[in-house]
């Protein structure tokens, strides 16, 4: 499953949400692609969704979507 990650780079600075970042990443669950980010970089997680369908379609389409692997 793809997972659409929403992060700060840093831990240490209040979130704003002009800073808020993304990337996708391939997962089996929410659980994994949480761990997964967590354990790859220093980024402070605010939400993960998951995109399936037409949403996954249209991210394909209409973003720079790379799936992130590490």
């Amino acid at each position: 499953m793809i997972y659409k990650v929403f992060y700060q780079e840093s831990k240490e600075q209040n979130p704003k949400r002009e800073q808020t970042k993304v990337l996708y990443i391939d997962a089996e669950t929410e659980v994994l692609a949480r761990q997964l980010v967590e354990d790859n970089t220093p980024y402070n997680i605010e939400f993960l969704q998951l995109l399936e369908g037409n949403h996954l379609e249209y991210e394909k389409e209409n973003t720079d979507f790379t799936l992130t692997e590490f």
